[in-house]
């Protein structure tokens, strides 16, 4: 096998490889670090990153099925951790120079079970500041002088540049689809609480979601497995069954899925590229997509959400916002002033339209649709790098804590990749894994 090209491999197959023994972890690693070490200049994907740390991590795996002792289903796959969640053996910084040199004593849940899973953490992935809106040093792979979205910048650059095959992220608002979609690889927002944030820098508890990166759905699948979990440290959580991503998302589905095309109000914000390539969707989906219209009491889902975020976000960065404020952004510090002024009665009332406002979308698929199909953002990643670009077409979905997915089927005429973000219930995370894949299919055969 030739050794230079493993850094293309995906996460599912060099995992198959390892257990076989047709390779090991440190010479995946050492792929991984020649491909960073050739493109990061130019990206910077990398908040934190130990060259050898990471392949003393690959090396002791290496020995550990060597000695025949049990493997996870990731054991020895390089992942990259957005620099929000802690690592007991990493700094964790989150983006702003308040908590500069910051080293936990323990793993965020997530990353623990990473571990467990047998991964490689191969390092801290840059994110905007506490996961807002003030960018990072990251740049698009497909284009430097583009942004490559936020706030899980680093996680969605470092996968499409083919530095790891995974990568973990968040999402309050539109941080994990609209990276992924600028950057041109699959991004996974599950339904809400169905991973833990335990020790991850909060913005939202509401709104705060575990979100992936990878380069196929199967990794995808392969990677929700391993971090869905209850954790009595996350209230949001719940116990229950085991959930066979891997299995259900690979399965053909019984009948061909029927998908709602739903604009959105935010549609006019569309640039002509994203309207007519959904256009051509549709069309090749034929009896197979409908275009439905957004109900109009989901209409002021945007702004229930920016009052829900505000509120939280200024209870959240209180201690920042009293003792080190002038190292915020302009940006944060407005959003703090914006949330210190939310009233208690409109934080309450906005709370209580998500329950609602979800059960009028399970009547919609319940009715007959397996997914809502719409645009993950505007356009393909806006040139410039001042902004992280527009999270409105992820912000209804992200309230509702549905689950979410963009895949890279579209591209714009500068060959930059434009995401067609999928939507299902929530707890239907595995059948819109197979939904998205069905539809992957179709597109690359027509």
């Amino acid at each position: 096998m030739d050794l230079s090209d493993l850094h293309l491999v995906s996460a599912s197959e060099a995992a198959r490889l390892m257990r076989d023994g047709v390779i090991s972890s440190e010479q995946l690693v050492e792929a991984c670090l020649t491909q960073i070490h050739a493109v990061d200049d130019n990206i910077q994907a990398w908040a934190f990153l130990d060259p050898e740390y990471a392949l003393t991590q690959a090396r002791a795996l290496d020995q550990h099925r060597l000695e025949g002792k049990p493997t996870g289903p990731l054991h020895g796959v390089p992942i990259a951790i957005k620099d929000i969640f802690d690592t007991a053996d990493m700094p964790t910084e989150y983006g702003s120079p308040i908590h500069a040199g910051r080293t936990p004593s323990r793993d965020a849940t997530a990353v623990a079970l990473l571990r467990g899973a047998g991964t490689v953490i191969m390092g801290k992935a840059v994110t905007t500041e506490f996961a807002y809106l003030n960018p990072g040093k990251t740049r698009n792979p497909h284009n430097r002088e583009h942004t490559p979205g936020g706030s899980s910048s680093g996680s969605a650059a470092a996968v499409a540049a083919h530095m790891v095959p995974l990568a973990i992220g968040s999402q309050t608002a539109g941080s994990t689809i609209r990276p992924a979609a600028y950057c041109g690889v699959v991004g996974f927002k599950p339904t809400h609480g169905l991973i833990s944030r335990h020790r991850a820098s909060p913005l939202s508890r509401t709104l705060d979601h575990v979100g992936m990166f990878a380069r196929t759905i199967d990794d995808i699948a392969l990677l929700a497995e391993q971090l869905v979990a209850y954790d009595e440290n996350d209230p949001d959580t719940q116990p229950r069954a085991r959930i066979p991503f891997t299995a259900i998302s690979a399965e053909e589905p019984p009948l061909a899925p029927m998908f709602a095309f739903i604009k959105t109000p935010m549609w006019q914000r569309s640039d002509d590229e994203t309207k007519e390539g959904f256009a051509e969707i549709v069309e090749q989906l034929g009896a197979q997509a409908e275009e439905v219209e957004l109900f109009p009491s989901a209409h002021e889902g945007w702004q229930w959400h920016q009052t829900i975020m505000g509120a939280e976000v200024a209870h959240n960065f209180e201690r920042e916002w009293q003792n080190s404020r002038v190292l915020l952004s302009a940006q944060l510090r407005a959003q703090i002033e914006r949330g210190r002024e939310v009233r208690a009665v409109d934080y309450q009332r906005a709370l209580k339209q998500i329950a609602p406002l979800h059960d009028s979308f399970v009547e919609l698929f319940e009715q007959r649709y397996d997914a809502i199909l719409t645009p993950a953002a505007p356009s393909a990643a806006p040139r410039g790098l001042a902004s992280t670009g527009d999270p409105s077409f992820c912000t209804l979905w992200t309230l509702c804590g549905m689950p979410c997915i963009t895949l890279p089927l579209l591209q714009s005429a500068d060959g930059l990749p434009i995401g067609v973000q999928l939507v299902g219930p929530r707890g239907g995370d595995a059948r819109l894994l197979r939904t998205a894949r069905w539809l992957s299919k179709k597109m690359a055969e027509a």
